[in-house]
C-alpha cells in the first residue's frame, strides 16, 4: 500500500481496519505521520515477532538534497534505503512509503495479563511471552525495590479471530471509532506529580491489575494506544516537562536494566510511566536502535536532583554492555556516546557523504551528535 509521507497512522487505521487490515508495527502514539515514523524505524510491542517498520517497507520516494526524486528499496540502491530507515530524516525528504499492512479478522486483541512480583518473576515471563505471543509490554513500577524491585503488569496478545467475538460483536467485527480523548488539565503544579503521587498510584495500578486473566478482548485504542486517550497528557509534568530515556542492552546483559531500576528506585525518582519490551534481531539499517534484548523507556521529571549526572551514568553502562540510546527519544547524549553505541555511523555518514555532502538536511540532533 502506498501511504503518503503526511498521513498519520491516526488517519490510516481509520481506513485501513476496517477494510480488515491494521499497520504492521505501532509506537504507542497514532498521532504519528508515515514519514516521521520511517525516519524512527519504529518498534512496537511486535519487535521480537515481526521487526521494525523498515521490515515491512518495500520502497521509499525521496527527494534528495540536490532535489532529484528517487525511489530506493532494499534491492534498488540498499545504502540508501536502509540509511533512511531510522536515519532521522537526513537522508532526504520521505514523500511516499509503500508498506505491506498485516490482514486481520476483527478489530479486537486477545489480551492476557499477569503479575509480575519482582524483576526475574518478569524477565522470565517476558522470555516465555516471545514463543507465543506477537505483541508483549510490561509496565515497571519504579519505585519499587528490595525484592520488590522490578515489580510489573505484563499484557500480551494478539488479533482476535472473527469465532473469538461474541455473537453481537461478530456483526461488525471490523468496527473501529476511537473515542474522543479527555483533556488533561491545561495547568498542573510541578509538586502535583512527586514520589509520594506517583508512589501511590503505581500500588493502585499494580493492585488493579489481575494476577492472571486470560483472553480479554481489548481494542485497538486500549491495548495499542492508551495515551492517546488523554489530550495533552504531557502537562501532568507541569511546567519542568519531562524527558523519555529510552535505551536497548542485548540479552545476556539483562543486569543493566536491573541497575537501571535500583539507581531510579534509590533516588525516589518519581517516574510516571515506565515500559519493558523485548525486541528481536538487529536490522540492517547502520544506524538501527534495535537489536535483541531488551528495550526499555522511562518517563522522567526534567528538576529531578542529579538527573545529568545520573543519566551519564547509565549511559556509560548502557554502553559498555553493547546497548543504544533511542536517537529518536534523545534530548542529550553525548556525541563520543553515540559514536560508542553506534559503531557503523560511519557508513551512515558515507551515504550522507554521497546524496547530501553540503548538508541540506540537518537538525539539532544531527549537529549535537556529529552524524
Amino acid at each position: 500500500m502506498d501511504v503518503a509521507a503526511g498521513v498519520s497512522l491516526d488517519d490510516l487505521l481509520r481506513r485501513i481496519v476496517p477494510a480488515g487490515f491494521f499497520v504492521p508495527v505501532t509506537p504507542g502514539t497514532r498521532y504519528v505521520s508515515m514519514a516521521g515514523a520511517l525516519a524512527s524505524d519504529i518498534h512496537g510491542k511486535n519487535h521480537h515477532a515481526d521487526g521494525a517498520l523498515s521490515d515491512h517497507t518495500e520502497s521509499i520516494d525521496l527527494i534528495l538534497a540536490s532535489g532529484e526524486q528517487v525511489r530506493v528499496s532494499p534491492h534498488s540502491d540498499p545504502d540508501l534505503f536502509w540509511a533512511t530507515a531510522g536515519g532521522m530524516g537526513l537522508t532526504g525528504l520521505i514523500t511516499v512509503a509503500r508498506v505491506r499492512m498485516r490482514p486481520i479478522e476483527t478489530s479486537r486483541l486477545r489480551v492476557d495479563t499477569t503479575r509480575a512480583e519482582d524483576l526475574d518473576d518478569l524477565f522470565a515471563a517476558m522470555h516465555a511471552a516471545d514463543a507465543h505471543s506477537r505483541y508483549s509490554v510490561a509496565w515497571v513500577d519504579t519505585l519499587a525495590n528490595g525484592r520488590r524491585l522490578g515489580r510489573s503488569v505484563l499484557t500480551v496478545g494478539d488479533f482476535a479471530r472473527l469465532s473469538d467475538l461474541p455473537s453481537k460483536q461478530q456483526r461488525d467485527p471490523l468496527a473501529y471509532a476511537p473515542g474522543k480523548p479527555l483533556p488533561a488539565p491545561r495547568r498542573m503544579p510541578n509538586m502535583a506529580l512527586n514520589r509520594f503521587s506517583v508512589a501511590g498510584f503505581n500500588e493502585a495500578w499494580f493492585r488493579k491489575a489481575p494476577k492472571r486473566r486470560r483472553d480479554e478482548l481489548q481494542t485497538i485504542p486500549a491495548f495499542f494506544h492508551p495515551l492517546d486517550g488523554v489530550t495533552d497528557w504531557n502537562h501532568i509534568y507541569g511546567a519542568r516537562g519531562f524527558l523519555q530515556y529510552q535505551v536497548v542492552v542485548p540479552d545476556g546483559q539483562e543486569d543493566v536494566i536491573r541497575s537501571v531500576l535500583e539507581q531510579f528506585a534509590a533516588a525516589r525518582c518519581p517516574v510516571f510511566l515506565a515500559v519493558l519490551k523485548r525486541l528481536g534481531p538487529e536490522g540492517p539499517s547502520p544506524v538501527t536502535f534495535a537489536l535483541r534484548g531488551w528495550t526499555l523507556a522511562l518517563d522522567i521529571p526534567t528538576d529531578v536532583p542529579g538527573l545529568s549526572t545520573l543519566l551519564d551514568a547509565m549511559d556509560a553502562d548502557v554502553a559498555a554492555a553493547g546497548g543504544r540510546i533511542y536517537l529518536t527519544k534523545d534530548s542529550r547524549m553525548a556525541p563520543e556516546t553515540f559514536r560508542a553505541m553506534y559503531p557503523r555511523a560511519a557508513e551512515f555518514a558515507a551515504v550522507r557523504d554521497r546524496v547530501d555532502p553540503e548538508r541540506k538536511f540537518r537538525s539539532d540532533l544531527s549537529a549535537r551528535l556529529g552524524m
